[in-house]
């Protein structure tokens, strides 16, 4: 209660608001022009980063250096089901293209069937490789909410914190549910705040469901409607002056 009276249209402003966002642009039929056009938006709206394909994150790196934005790329997507040195690998290639975030998908399958000491180590394996590259390398683990119990959510943010993960995150966007707020309440009260920070992601498309889920403990949000949302809010802090 005591977060979401601080965390409100009234005492947010836009600025702080894109600086929330991770801005998505991985759609897989997305061209390259669409890529770059969506970095300039990056640009301008002034936000946290943007998350682009593995295959894009050269271009990413070259339209938004100088710029603030912060470049990101996915690992293991978007199902978490290649090898350990294979996301390994990807991890490395994206750091040394440009990327300074890694949204990494956990091995569903395996954290599902009881492997946690696999799925811990395979974690740890990208999050060790990355930081060794790139000390100030953020990496956020996926779970793909959707597709798991509770008991398996707080096992995963259990696994992602040990591995050394910096965020724990709700979903891809591309499987069968997105952002709760059950969920995003869930994965906060089983991290650390003084670790482990967590993402919401997934079917976030409007300004007040952005606030909700700041309010419920997201500290970071993947969208895609960006302009939208910002707009929304700078209208509407207009309205209330």
């Amino acid at each position: 209660m005591e977060r979401a009276a601080k965390i409100s249209l009234e005492t947010l402003a836009p600025e702080e608001v894109a600086k929330t966002i991770d801005h998505a642009l991985l759609r897989p039929d997305m061209t390259i022009d669409e890529v770059i056009e969506g970095c300039h938006l990056c640009a301008k709206y002034k936000v946290a980063s943007v998350c682009v394909k593995s295959c894009d994150v050269l271009i990413a790196a070259k339209q938004l250096q100088g710029t603030g934005v912060d470049v990101g790329t996915v690992i293991g997507f978007p199902h978490g089901n290649t090898s350990a040195k294979v996301k390994v690998f990807e991890a490395l290639q994206a750091i040394d293209d440009g990327a300074v975030e890694l949204d990494m998908v956990l091995n569903i399958a395996h954290l599902k069937s009881g492997l946690h000491d696999s799925v811990r180590e395979e974690m740890r394996l990208v999050v060790d490789a990355a930081k060794e590259r790139l000390p100030t390398c953020c990496i956020k683990v996926i779970f793909e909410c959707s597709l798991l119990t509770d008991e398996e959510k707080v096992m995963a943010c259990k696994l992602s914190e040990e591995a050394g993960a910096d965020y724990v995150k709700t979903s891809t966007g591309f499987s069968t549910g997105g952002a709760t707020i059950a969920d995003l309440k869930l994965m906060r009260a089983s991290t650390d705040p003084r670790k482990t920070k967590v993402k919401a992601s997934g079917g976030i498309r409007s300004l007040d469901y952005l606030i909700e889920c700041l309010q419920a403990g997201a500290d970071r949000i993947g969208v895609s409607a960006t302009a939208a949302i910002i707009d929304d809010m700078r209208a509407r802090k207009a309205a209330l002056d």
